[in-house]
């Protein structure tokens, strides 16, 4: 047994100084060549100790122990796309992550989303509080260390950036998590470590490599202690073409090890993908084999339909490729979900992030009809017509284009904004269906019969009314004030027209059969819709979507119907 280096993942919302972290650790540059100096593609940067030593070494000299871990895989990606490929089963194979937060901007929509993710893979982290540098007379001192360094600020300085650390405190005990900074952690295993840091002027940055070593040492040995004999096993990070190449694979290999001409097994969408290694590229330099942890290229045929998240094994001399095959594809299986049960469909960009939005949709009780990975397909839009519940005809995708189809379609790189507005969706489809279900019903109603507005007395009577409150509809019954049905509503004439309904404060004249005007009704009579039992209790079901007036006369309703019942609609 060997102990590998640390994969430390960097993680949080864009722009908050992910990879200048890591190129100034490195010494390796990164966002000169993206556009914008904003990650555009996932990368890796290996680091070893004696380059983490010419950093941190006087104070990792503080911990008086010797350090084992060989150094550091650092991950860096565009938001979090990263951290949800970097799936194994059971959990994340970073062994710990930094939580990137820009002092000045805090806990923004990815930097929530991260720490979702983090907690439901149990993964270990600390927060680089970066860009101190930015706060109004921050005075640089990259002599001292970081406390010396806030020490020596001035008060307002000082204020500043409690505020800011505190405001941080706040939102993360909103969030579950009780932090505190660094030097005033009593326990690393309940209280996350805060660490203020300048990426640009590496302050702070030694006290942050020594709290991650420290980490390492004392709570993740046995997790870095790996067979590195053995045949490999990875992940696939990024699927990309490479003109020259045609389709290669960037990997990271968390244990064992992988040569040129080594037969290796992916995990796929419908079957296992086998293949042989023909080059292997480690930090773009080609090489015969590596050793985990590494982050790798890989280039080998029959690659075309291999997908981002997917497990990769080697096959070793002592390896049966049959139960190989079977073991990296039941990983797939336990994310892929396919059901003859009624819910939504979810399909996202690779196997992780799948993984990583399934998982939320589960944790807020949403039905799943299936989950796969790929873009949007005629499959996934019949499945979704198919549903019966007009809440579950919905289409939900990770980082996939968005289709116009017949069925409700959210997408998004943000898988909180998806869960947020497929719930707003839910909410408003089912105000929808119970506004309908409303419409099917006999609502409330009290009208006034206006005096000297007698059409006619009988066969049928025809009067002139005011609507006092609630909805007047042709065809519903009407009452005395005792709860006595007397009539129903034939049909409304407004201003000479016929219409099915008026609503309060409309004067309309109304049609009654069976009821002469004088003896059954009279003028300036009150009379209210009679309502059955059946419906009252559905109307105070869906009371929310009824008027204060309405909720009003149901109550005067029942008063009037409990005279004759005191058990009415009870």
């Amino acid at each position: 047994m060997q102990t590998r280096s640390l994969i430390c993942l960097l993680t949080g919302h864009v722009d908050h100084g992910k990879s200048q972290i890591i190129e100034t650790i490195s010494k390796k540059r990164i966002l000169d060549k993206e556009a914008g100096r904003i990650t555009q593609k996932i990368s890796a940067v290996k680091v070893d100790l004696k380059d983490i030593n010419s950093l941190a070494g006087g104070i990792l000299k503080n911990l008086k122990t010797k350090i084992k871990i060989p150094g550091f895989l650092f991950i860096d990606s565009p938001g979090h796309a990263a951290f949800t490929n970097l799936r194994k089963r059971g959990g994340n194979l970073a062994d710990i992550a930094i939580l990137v937060i820009d002092a000045n901007e805090g806990i923004l929509a990815q930097t929530q989303e991260a720490i979702e993710i983090l907690r439901k893979c149990k993964t270990p982290f600390i927060i680089a509080l970066n860009k101190i540098d930015l706060i109004t007379g921050w005075r640089q001192n990259t002599g001292k260390d970081i406390l010396a360094n806030i020490n020596s600020q001035t008060e307002n300085v000082r204020n500043q950036l409690d505020n800011q650390l505190y405001t941080t405190v706040g939102k993360l005990y909103e969030l579950g998590f009780n932090a505190e900074r660094f030097d005033r952690v009593n326990d690393y295993t309940k209280q996350v470590a805060i660490v203020p840091i300048s990426a640009k002027t590496t302050e702070g940055l030694q006290e942050l490599l020594a709290v991650l070593v420290g980490l390492a040492q004392k709570y993740l040995e046995h997790e870095l202690n790996v067979e590195l004999s053995n045949g490999g096993k990875g992940v696939v990070l990024e699927v990309r073409e490479d003109k020259g190449l045609g389709t290669v694979l960037d990997v990271v290999l968390y244990d064992g090890k992988i040569a040129i001409n080594d037969e290796f097994v992916i995990g796929g969408i419908d079957e296992p993908i086998v293949s042989r290694v023909r080059n292997i590229f480690e930090m773009k330099k080609p090489v015969e084999k590596v050793q985990a942890a590494a982050n790798i290229t890989l280039i080998a045929p029959n690659l075309e339909y291999a997908c981002a998240g997917m497990p990769l094994a080697v096959a070793d001399k002592q390896s049966d490729l049959a139960k190989l095959k079977k073991e990296v594809q039941e990983q797939v299986e336990e994310v892929v979900i396919e059901t003859g049960k009624e819910g939504i469909v979810v399909k996202a960009d690779s196997l992780g992030s799948l993984e990583a939005l399934v998982s939320l949709l589960k944790d807020r009780k949403i039905s799943i009809k299936r989950a796969s990975v790929g873009e949007i397909c005629k499959r996934d839009i019949a499945e979704a017509e198919a549903q019966k519940d007009e809440i579950n005809k919905v289409i939900v995708g990770f980082n996939i284009k968005q289709v116009k189809e017949g069925v409700h379609v959210i997408t998004s790189d943000v898988i909180y904004t998806i869960i947020e507005k497929f719930e707003k969706l839910r909410e408003s489809i089912r105000k929808d269906l119970e506004v309908k279900k409303l419409e099917r019903l006999t609502r409330p109603c009290k009208i006034y019969i206006i005096p000297s507005y007698v059409f006619r007395q009988s066969n049928p009577a025809v009067v002139g009314v005011e609507i006092l409150s609630g909805t007047l509809r042709a065809t519903i019954s009407l009452m005395n004030g005792t709860g006595k049905r007397i009539t129903e509503v034939k049909s409304i004439q407004e201003e000479g027209k016929n219409v099915q309904e008026a609503g309060k404060g409309k004067q309309v004249a109304i049609s009654l059969p069976g009821v002469i005007v004088g003896r059954q009704i009279v003028e300036g009579q009150v009379l209210v819709s009679d309502l059955n039992e059946e419906e009252f209790r559905k109307l105070k079901e869906m009371k929310t979507f009824l008027t204060s007036d309405e909720i009003n006369l149901l109550k005067e309703i029942a008063e009037s119907k409990r005279k004759n019942n005191p058990m009415w609609g009870i």
